[in-house]
């Protein structure tokens, strides 16, 4: 299992392949998970307000998987569920050509084919998807195991998008916890500060 970027969600259709640029490739948002994870890893601390500092470098594809793997226990089960997703997705895609009357054989062939041709995409879009959704889910544990009241993250580089996303795995915890972004101008630029309520 590896993680490497492909891009935006593809949409296949008998006229070729065209990309969904409302839902990017979860890869993109990865770097920015994974360092904050890093950055609250240390549990509960005197402060319950975390200033994270961010890395200037990107990290490479090795590098973001021994960080999921450090953080994320039993890792390789989340994505073994991934071969059965990405199978699943295809299966649908290809009965779904299958089942449809509007078109003939020729167009059923070229459908089938770039289906086909996306195999691989539709594959590594789905490991990339589950890597970033494990990701949150281990940034939830852990601002719920030290008692985080508060994260302060720039805003560039993927982490407002991160702290966003955020905020709807803490509400669909078993015991949800709220939390609001709020935006400042500072003098280091502009900052998001995710605000968390425990109860």
């Amino acid at each position: 299992m590896e993680l490497k970027f492909v891009g935006d969600m593809p949409h296949v259709s008998k006229s070729g392949v065209r990309f969904d640029h409302t839902q990017p490739d979860k890869y993109k948002f990865l770097q920015a998970a994974v360092e904050m994870l890093e950055a609250l890893s240390y549990g509960e601390t005197e402060t319950t307000k975390h200033l994270y500092k961010t890395e200037n470098s990107e990290l490479s594809a090795q590098e973001l998987m021994a960080l999921i793997k450090k953080h994320i226990p039993n890792v390789e089960d989340a994505f073994k569920k991934c071969d059965e997703k990405a199978h699943d997705l295809v299966h649908d895609l290809v009965t779904r050509v299958h089942e449809n009357d509007s078109l003939n054989e020729d167009e059923k062939t070229a459908w089938l084919e770039n289906i086909k041709i996306m195999r691989a995409y539709y594959y590594q879009y789905v490991i990339n998807k589950r890597a970033y959704e494990r990701a949150l889910e281990a940034l939830g544990d852990e601002i719920h195991e030290g008692h985080i009241k508060e994260i302060r993250v720039p805003m560039f580089k993927n982490y407002g998008a991160v702290i966003a996303d955020l905020i709807g795995v803490l509400e669909k915890r078993k015991a949800p916890i709220d939390s609001e972004v709020i935006i400042e101008q500072t003098s280091d630029g502009i900052v998001g500060r995710l605000v968390i309520t425990h109860t």
